[in-house]
């Protein structure tokens, strides 16, 4: 494969994700609304803290009556993940100036998953920004539809955009753990949704995330590169 066909594979892989990751914002929109936060302060959230997993969550403990300070620590919890994209994410795409803190905010779960999935630098680098520019765009604008339309839309569940999110993101795992070599990442795949389904009734939402991550750093540190075959 070319590096121009690469480029082209990683923009069309962005899109697709982009598109299903944006359409979601719909029911952000409107369960934001339906948890009693106005038009504006649900945008906000999606212009500022602009991590999906951390908004439900935030919603979800003010919506159940929960106080302010819970609702931050809960979203914090979850968006802590985010952090821990930088070192692996930095590398690939090199960015200096003013367009650092661009990246870092654009750094969430699907450009993270699109960038390292190429191997080729020009691959990784243009998965990135499509896919993080593509996500805060469209996930902004479904938000406002979502907000506006409010009760109108129904139950955004029914729509399907919740499993079509999850569906963009599995197809971008899914070649990492079936492959040829992928022992380990099955490994690591299994061990962590067994810790995250084993915690989930246990603690608040946000840590079993958390722990399950530490299944891969666990698994990162045992490992070993296999000797060269002389």
């Amino acid at each position: 494969m070319t590096r121009d066909d690469e480029g082209r594979a990683a923009v069309r892989q962005a899109v697709s994700v982009a598109l299903a990751t944006g359409l979601y914002g719909v029911s952000f929109g409107a369960l934001a609304v339906a948890a009693g936060l106005s038009v504006p302060q649900a945008m906000a959230l999606s212009l500022l803290m602009f991590s999906g997993g951390s908004q439900f969550a935030f919603i979800g403990v003010v919506g159940a009556g929960g106080l302010a300070g819970a609702a931050i620590a809960t979203a914090g919890l979850l968006g802590v993940r985010n952090g821990l994209y930088g070192p692996q994410v930095a590398p690939l795409i090199d960015s200096r100036g003013w367009r650092r803190p661009l990246a870092a905010h654009l750094t969430i779960d699907e450009s993270t998953a699109v960038a390292t999935a190429h191997k080729a630098p020009h691959a990784a680098q243009l998965g990135f920004w499509w896919t993080g520019v593509g996500v805060f765009v469209l996930w902004n604008l479904f938000t406002l539809v979502g907000a506006v339309a409010g009760d109108r839309m129904g139950d955004p569940a029914t729509y399907g955009l919740d499993a079509a999110a999850a569906a963009a993101f599995l197809g971008l795992v899914w070649p990492r753990v079936t492959g040829a070599g992928s022992g380990l990442a099955q490994t690591v795949a299994v061990g962590a949704v067994v810790v995250a389904l084993a915690l989930t009734p246990l603690v608040p939402a946000g840590i079993p995330v958390l722990l399950a991550a530490v299944v891969a750093i666990v698994a990162g540190l045992v490992a070993r590169e296999p000797e060269p075959v002389a």
